[in-house]
């Protein structure tokens, strides 16, 4: 990509090897992250897990604190993010019958100069693997699925995926 006439990859170098993005340059502000994913089982798991009946204890609780944990992380986890402090991180675990299964929601606040997309996504990646390692003794086939960016804010662009956000 380095042929006259193409754009510049932030994350590529003259030579074409991966490299951090200088932010240096920038100016803090506020971001946000929305992520969402589903974890979707048998009813019978559904349910095992909302009357806490499940092998391991606090399906929900544990998967919870594992997306917090997980955002945390997320520069140790990617190889090219930056660390940042995070302000706020809200991960909600939402009981959905019609699937059956829940609902992840994530939402990560900064003020610093790149935004927290990754750390959303990684909250919400993280607290359905937990889901699933705490309720894997009750069913080995959870599906994981549809986890993606719903909306972020601040820096040189939005993004709002606005017919999923509720």
């Amino acid at each position: 990509m380095t042929q006259e006439g193409k754009e510049k990859l932030s994350h590529l170098d003259g030579q074409g090897q991966a490299q951090m993005v200088d932010v240096s340059e920038k100016m803090p502000t506020k971001r946000t992250a929305i992520a969402l994913g589903q974890v979707r089982m048998l009813k019978t798991t559904f349910e095992a897990i909302e009357q806490g009946n499940a092998p391991k204890g606090d399906v929900l609780g544990t998967a919870r604190l594992a997306g917090i944990m997980a955002a945390k992380q997320t520069s140790s986890l990617i190889p090219l993010c930056h660390p940042l402090p995070l302000q706020k991180i809200n991960v909600q675990i939402i009981p959905k019958a019609e699937l059956p299964g829940y609902e992840i929601r994530a939402e990560v606040v900064t003020k610093s100069e790149t935004g927290v997309e990754m750390e959303a996504l990684t909250a919400v990646s993280v607290a359905a693997l937990t889901l699933y390692d705490m309720a894997k003794a009750l069913e080995k086939s959870i599906l994981i699925e549809n986890i993606r960016l719903l909306s972020k804010t601040g820096g040189k662009s939005d993004y709002h995926q606005d017919s999923l956000l509720r």
